[in-house]
């Protein structure tokens, strides 16, 4: 895959609702992955989005997830950029230069599904999130 640039938008509790209706807007295939999926199956919040991304036929891509637990939902300020793709040289390339002067939230590391992810702010407050796919075989 090439890498792919999309808004990711994050909600209150409220993703599934919000994919699936952008998912009548838009057509295409929606695939949603749950909190409890990758951890405590038991946890509160287990049933909630942790991502979910929407493929319309005509190419429009867009993500989404319920904001997790501790962490600040601020209605006009809840929308990244994500960068993805499973080219890992021009995605560790841009992360360099998007994390370069401005604030890491979350390290470009490996994740619990498999990829690496990083989170940053660019020097200019623009949130950004970096995940490098693992090559299909």
């Amino acid at each position: 895959m090439t890498s792919r640039l999309n808004p990711y938008i994050s909600f209150n509790g409220d993703a599934r609702q919000a994919m699936e209706f952008y998912e009548t807007v838009f057509g295409g295939t929606l695939n949603v992955n749950t909190f409890g999926e990758y951890g405590d199956k038991d946890a509160p919040e287990a049933d909630k989005i942790m991502h979910a991304q929407l493929e319309s036929p005509n190419g429009f891509f867009l993500m989404g997830a319920d904001t997790p637990p501790g962490m600040p939902h601020d209605p006009g300020n809840n929308i990244a950029i994500s960068l993805s793709g499973t080219d890992a040289d021009e995605l560790r390339g841009y992360w360099e230069k998007l994390s370069a002067g401005g604030s890491v939230s979350v390290p470009l590391e490996k994740q619990m599904w498999g990829d690496e992810f990083g989170m940053c702010a660019d020097r200019f407050g623009i949130g950004w999130m970096v995940n490098i796919g693992q090559p299909q075989a």
